[in-house]
């Protein structure tokens, strides 16, 4: 075994495959950038290494950095965990050949299997069932349109050098496949570097389902069963479980064989995961879509059924060592689920957000594990993935497990930054996941249903009582409370109940509101949580500052001046001024000042966490104003541009004696009273 492991990642990947390390006594590096010089990784490895400023580019994407990081710190093998280089054939050969161990599989394996065209043809070859889709790398657009229409809609579109549904595009409709190339380019360069695409059939109603491997490097292969990854949105897992209820015995172990043959055909060694397509019709007829070859986020799952720690594996195996069990050995036992916490925030479209971690709580423990980089005064900003943390539930039952995991998830908090987890809650208590019925395009066709349409109420009347409960502090220097009762804004009055005392309070994204309460009444109020009854129920919310939470869900609720609220909402009612909906960086303007614009025309686009977001025209008229270009960040809420509507195009007026023409309309005088006078 190793002595010393450079870990090039950041968060709760990097956390994770820490751990793994101090468990077995070998020495981490973790490494950082200027954004992560405090950050929980960072704290936790044995010691640590700058290589650079914020930007990925300049440091975890920068395999010189790295390198130099591994052997200033003496390390002898690199752990990638994954994104980044994770998937770097390039950096896993510049590794070896700088003596270091790269704790994943060969160079050749990785250069294969993450071109997707090339990996299709190898895996179809080996007697592996592929996806119908375009042949061929290198296609240019019209090519791409041209293989599109063949094939027949709806189609496609994915990275040939991507993974994690980064850049990958679903097209419907013929017309559409040019905004669609060029977006899907747009976002394969920007994610990976190389903006090559293919293009497959689109299968309706999918299952997403994917085999674990394992392989030595003494010819030993074996898969470690399924894992249900067909909980999605925007081609991104949010979900995933193991094993799959849409699996019978036999077709587990066929997928498995075919899993273990894509392996063998591309000489793999560590951890790898073979990702199939298959019709929800159907599961004996799966088609092979793509081989990750790295660790996989949702790898916990598949450890806590089968107890094999797959990050201690990975080094096992690039250490030399021999698998010491064989398929007949492999058993999954119980059911595991895992949900992906994201910095995003699901009541604005799940536009991805951003801030500090005021207050944190992760469950671990009685099933449950959580795997998280974060910890209380860590910066979310917009330079990396949105991904905080994994939940991860473990039952003898998959209902057990689903109990587990959203219990768990209404036990979450990190407040300060909005997140996904209520709404993960709300979607493992969606009758179809509960009884197993799932595809690709459940969260899309469901989604409406799983965001709460407004804000509770007794949200208001937590954050007045939070209010209420700062305004009734000692006012007296000797701590001795308010002088006059009159003086204190408690709505307290002579000889009779209080008075309602009157707030104006704005959600974050939302107009304000005058909220009334009786002060006292209904409420405890302590440093970290606050309790309210309304319509007799209790309500208990966890707050830090302005922040509360509660079964997952956060709101960040501020007082607002009735003056500003008047204002606020007059300004919200003007459609011309385009605002950054989320913290980014502007890729693409395509206008500019004076151009006359169209309703609905796409405009500028802004990218945050490698997700791209188009900021379209509200109405047909004119740029009058453009305050960015490419390259500029923008803040949530910035002005971006703005566009005033075209006049109003006057009706021609009729010919005279035409039937349109208006009767000739009769001479008269108005004469005022000051005129008759």
């Amino acid at each position: 075994m190793f002595d010393t492991v450079l870990v090039a990642n950041r968060g709760e990947i990097a956390v994770r495959v820490i751990r793994t390390l101090r468990e077995l006594g070998v020495r981490s590096v973790a490494v950082f950038s200027d954004a992560d010089a405090d950050a929980r990784h960072v704290r936790e490895a044995d010691t640590a290494v700058r290589i650079g400023p914020a930007a990925a580019s300049e440091s975890y994407l920068s395999a010189d950095r790295l390198l130099a990081a591994a052997a200033r710190s003496g390390a002898q093998a690199v752990h990638p965990g994954y994104g980044f280089l994770a998937e770097n054939a390039a950096f896993a050969q510049a590794c070896a050949d700088a003596g270091l161990a790269f704790i994943g599989p060969p160079p050749s394996a990785i250069s294969l299997m993450g071109d997707k065209i090339r990996a299709k043809e190898t895996v179809r070859a080996a007697g592996v069932p592929v996806v119908p889709g375009s042949s061929g790398s290198g296609l240019t657009d019209d090519q791409l349109a041209a293989a599109a229409r063949e094939i027949g809609m709806p189609v496609l579109l994915k990275p040939s050098a991507g993974g994690g549904g980064k850049g990958m595009r679903l097209t419907r409709v013929e017309s559409a496949l040019a905004d669609e190339i060029a977006a899907a380019r747009r976002e394969a360069q920007a994610s990976f570097g190389d903006d090559t695409l293919l293009v497959e059939r689109w299968i309706d109603r999918p299952r997403h389902i994917e085999i674990q491997v394992l392989a030595d490097g003494h010819g030993n292969v074996i898969h470690l069963g399924e894992r249900e990854c067909s909980l999605q949105r925007r081609h991104q897992k949010v979900v995933e479980e193991a094993p799959s209820v849409f699996l019978d015995e036999a077709t587990r172990a066929s997928m498995g064989e075919a899993a273990v043959q894509a392996a063998r055909s591309c000489g793999y060694r560590g951890a790898g995961t073979v990702e199939f397509i298959v019709p929800g019709t159907d599961p004996s007829s799966y088609f092979f879509m793509e081989m990750n070859t790295r660790l996989q986020v949702e790898h916990p799952v598949t450890e806590l059924i089968t107890g094999i720690d797959l990050v201690e594996w990975q080094l096992r195996v690039a250490a030399g060592e021999e698998l010491p069990f064989t398929q007949k050995d492999i058993t999954l036992t119980g059911h595991a689920i895992e949900a992906r916490i994201c910095a995003e925030d699901p009541s604005r479209g799940f536009l991805p957000s951003g801030g500090t971690v005021l207050s944190l709580h992760e469950p671990q423990g009685d099933g449950v594990r959580t795997d998280s980089g974060l910890a209380e005064g860590t910066e979310i900003g917009s330079l990396y993935d949105p991904m905080l943390s994994k939940v991860i539930a473990y039952g003898p039952d998959r209902a057990t497990a689903l109990r587990k995991l959203r219990a768990a998830l209404a036990d979450t908090v990190t407040l300060g930054v909005p997140t996904n987890a209520g709404f993960l809650r709300r979607l493992l208590a969606h009758p179809d996941v509960v009884t197993g019925d799932l595809d690709t395009g459940l969260v899309e066709r469901d989604v409406d249903s799983l965001i709460p349409d407004g804000v509770p109420p007794e949200v208001y009347e937590a954050a007045s009582a939070v209010r209420d409960f700062g305004l009734r502090r000692p006012a007296r220097e000797d701590g001795g409370g308010w002088a006059d009762p009159f003086d204190a804004p408690s709505g307290w009055r002579l000889g009779g109940t209080p008075a309602p005392v009157r707030h104006w309070l704005r959600v974050s994204g939302l107009d304000p509101v005058e909220h009334r309460t009786a002060v006292g009444s209904n409420a405890q109020v302590s440093e970290r949580r606050v309790s309210v009854t309304v319509d007799g129920v209790v309500h208990t919310f966890r707050r830090a500052g302005s922040w509360l939470g509660r079964d997952g869900d956060s709101w960040n609720v501020l007082d607002h001046d009735p003056v500003e609220a008047t204002l606020s909402g007059a300004a919200r009612g003007g459609a011309d001024t385009l605002a950054a909906p989320m913290p980014g960086t502007v890729t693409v303007v395509k206008v500019a000042v004076g151009d006359k614009v169209e309703a609905g025309q796409s405009l500028l686009v802004v990218e945050a966490m490698k997700m791209e977001h188009v900021i379209s025209a509200p109405h047909a008229g004119t740029v009058t104003e453009l305050d960015v270009r490419p390259g500029s960040t923008v803040a949530m809420d910035q002005v971006l541009a703005v566009v005033a509507p075209a006049e109003p195009v006057e009706p021609a007026a009729p010919a005279p004696g035409s039937p349109e023409a208006p009767a000739p309309a009769t001479a008269t005088a108005t004469i005022s009273a000051e005129e008759e006078k």
